[in-house]
């Protein structure tokens, strides 16, 4: 099986653009009202603890929900799952990984690659490479990121990522590839984003509090999403900050800052995470996702607790009116 090029397109996540209806606080409330009035994305909110007996990923088309896709909270004594990460496919299939493995799920719900973590480790991060190759991290000790041919199920690159932290569940989030074939890494716990070679040779760092994310943006900056700190941030090469979006900047509570994607349009997508064990009554009319402008002005938010219950947000990714992912926000 010939193996993918690390530097070919990476189809990422976090996306959605367009006006919508502004919200009331009501935890019922009707469809139009939620915010997802006319927008079509791949929804995922990790730990959401009101249903350990289903963790879901979600389709919505034009508005409506027309997919999920489920998966136990504790398939087994001692196992752990949540959905973190959420990737279509131009075919429609999505790569996904749950912390206790990756897959790929097909609009029909088989499973068509499956990754088991070994004992010990887990996975919040996993992405495509192309067409028949995935990159994921492997919290564990030693850490390592694995770039995986997943026709063959061949690893065909292990990359150990140096961490002070032992607690396996604090290592790592989300884990990306740049244009450059290098990728970026942010260490939770010491409060770090770094960036490697595919050989493990660290080229650049910056210190960033508790980062769940960081994508290199087209510009060359860095986007870092701030977890329970409450910040998106863009920092330059040179580490200083030139956006930052904080509680300040909105009218509405900020929980988690889990992941965040700089739109084609110059926006910004931001995840507002609320779940495990959070204030289950704050939970109904909290905004699940957003978009701000470059000067921080609202222009849509996403709270939908109601009749359509998107729970949990952790990711999302903007889909044409056709279903398919929008290729204009893709980050490289």
């Amino acid at each position: 099986m010939k193996r993918s090029k690390c530097r070919s397109l990476l189809l990422v996540f976090c996306l959605g653009s367009g006006m919508g209806t502004l919200l009331s606080q009501t935890p019922t409330r009707r469809q139009d009202d939620t915010g997802l009035k006319g927008h079509s994305f791949l929804s995922v909110g990790e730990w959401d603890s009101r249903h350990p007996e289903a963790q879901k990923i979600f389709l919505i088309r034009k508005g409506k929900p027309v997919w999920d896709y489920s998966i136990p909270m504790h398939p087994s004594p001692g196992v752990n799952q949540e959905f973190d990460d959420i990737t279509m496919l131009p075919n429609g299939n999505i790569v996904f990984a749950r912390m206790s493995g990756a897959g790929i799920v097909t609009p029909d719900k088989k499973l068509i690659w499956e990754f088991v973590c070994p004992p010990g480790t887990e996975t919040h991060s996993c992405v495509p490479i192309g067409t028949d190759s995935v990159l994921m991290v492997l919290n564990g000790n030693p850490a390592k990121v694995l770039i995986i041919n997943t026709a063959s199920s061949t690893i065909l690159k292990e990359i150990t990522i140096p961490t002070t932290t032992k607690n396996t569940h604090g290592q790592f989030r989300h884990v990306r590839l740049t244009d450059k074939g290098t990728i970026v890494v942010p260490l939770l716990s010491e409060g770090r984003v770094v960036e490697y070679t595919l050989e493990g040779k660290e080229l650049w760092s910056v210190e960033a509090k508790s980062p769940w994310s960081a994508i290199r943006l087209s510009n060359g900056n860095t986007m870092i999403s701030g977890d329970a700190a409450g910040y998106t941030r863009e920092v330059d090469p040179s580490g200083k900050t030139v956006w930052e979006l904080t509680q300040a900047d909105v009218p509405f509570k900020l929980y988690n800052t889990q992941t965040a994607n700089r739109l084609a349009n110059g926006n910004t997508i931001i995840c507002n995470w609320i779940g495990g064990d959070q204030k289950k009554e704050e939970w109904p009319g909290s905004v699940q996702a957003f978009e701000v402008t470059p000067d921080k002005k609202l222009v849509w938010k996403l709270s939908a607790w109601g009749t359509v219950d998107l729970g949990t947000c952790t990711a999302i990714q903007l889909l044409t009116k056709k279903g398919l992912p929008d290729k204009k926000d893709i980050q490289r």
